[in-house]
């Protein structure tokens, strides 16, 4: 009777002023989701430049731990060169092998719209089904229009739109003033966010806080750099195999990989480039596509045993399926912008309601709301690792 009661006098009343408080809390919360999708062209670059100063944000602590220094602008300008540096040398050694496979790509694409095509134990209808549904010839005058024509094409565009392009330039030229000032004030702008917040909320918002960074430090940096391992690890795979544009579609792979597995939806494309890569060359379907499996599975392996294990650890993160419907509503609500902040927000709301998961009910013990809130994390987690 005394637990009942006690337990009844923690709950807060449903009074009139409570609930006109929430009617305002979701009014403000839908004004602030279209406010945010009226402005989203100015706010993009801004939020791609916090994504990208809180990806390069480990390296800017190595090279300050590297050169023994407090401040900041020496790391991060330091770091900034790196990754030009590197996009540099990458564009030099990547893009020439891989203009040669896209023309390469392109004759075997027009073979293959233009030529009839046999592989046994695969149904005829079936090429007949894959040529009218995908215009391979459209594809393949796009992968070799480097013409005159389509030069001045361009730069016609360019003149009659170019105050949308300039005005464009400049938003990205925005971008990367937004990155050097938050690369170099991020831990500023980490202590002051929770300033922001009223003292009494502080504590809770410190620890839901905690879950986020956690969070995001699983997928937004962990994922990251296992999907890039993943990338070049099927990129050498498919160039050993000498499957044409391996590269465009290893790293395709590895950017799929962010969300845990969705890159087994990759194997259609994959199926459909050894079908056209067969027809007009002597090579087999069927053992250029075993080969293909066959690094799927190789790399698949790699990353279940070794990358994941020593890149994410034993931590649990969100379940895949969670990942793909945050993504799915929050850029629909709000474009590309909805997917680069879709995990925090997730996060937010999944840690806010853990929060209210810990209040106690009527006739609720300690031990069934632990187990409530166990329960309810083993649903949003994904498998541990």
């Amino acid at each position: 009777m005394n637990e009942n009661k006690i337990a009844g006098e923690g709950r807060r009343p449903y009074t009139f002023d409570r609930v006109v408080r929430m009617l305002i809390t979701l009014i403000c919360i839908g004004a602030v989701i279209w406010f945010v999708n009226v402005l989203r062209d100015v706010l993009l670059p801004f939020f791609v430049a916090w994504l990208a100063a809180y990806l390069l944000e480990p390296f800017v602590q190595y090279n300050r731990r590297l050169l023994g220094l407090r401040k900041r602008w020496l790391p991060v300008f330091m770091t900034l060169f790196e990754s030009v540096l590197l996009i540099v040398a990458a564009s030099v050694f990547v893009v020439p092998a891989l203009m040669d496979e896209m023309h390469q790509l392109a004759k075997f694409v027009a073979s293959y719209a233009e030529n009839p095509s046999h592989i046994p134990f695969l149904p005829d209808s079936l090429h007949d089904f894959i040529k009218e549904n995908i215009d391979f010839r459209e594809i393949s005058r796009r992968m070799t229009s480097q013409d005159i024509r389509s030069l001045f094409h361009a730069a016609g565009s360019f003149v009659s739109g170019g105050l949308d392009i300039m005005l464009s330039i400049f938003n990205w030229f925005v971008s990367v003033l937004y990155l050097v000032f938050i690369m170099l004030d991020y831990d500023k702008i980490s202590r002051g966010v929770r300033r922001l917040v009223p003292p009494k909320y502080r504590d809770l918002t410190g620890s839901i806080g905690h879950e986020i960074k956690e969070s995001m430090n699983h997928y937004f940096r962990g994922q990251a750099l296992v999907a890039f391992c993943v990338g070049v690890l099927f990129s050498i795979g498919f160039l050993i195999i000498k499957l044409p544009l391996a590269i465009v579609l290893g790293m395709f792979i590895g950017l799929l990989n962010m969300v845990p597995y969705l890159q087994l939806i990759s194997i259609v494309p994959t199926t459909l480039l050894c079908l056209v890569y067969s027809v007009d060359t002597a090579v087999d379907f069927w053992p250029i596509w075993w080969e293909c499996i066959a690094v799927y599975a190789v790399v698949q392996v790699i990353q279940d045993f070794i990358l994941t294990p020593r890149i994410m650890g034993s931590a649990m993160g969100l379940n895949p399926a969670l990942i793909l419907l945050s993504l799915s509503v929050w850029g629909t609500l709000l474009g590309f912008i909805g997917l680069i902040i879709a995990l925090p927000l997730t996060t937010l709301l999944l840690a806010y309601y853990d929060r209210y998961l810990s209040i106690r009910e009527d006739g609720e013990t300690p031990q069934e709301k632990a187990r409530d809130r166990r329960t309810f994390r083993d649903i949003i987690s994904g498998p541990r690792e």
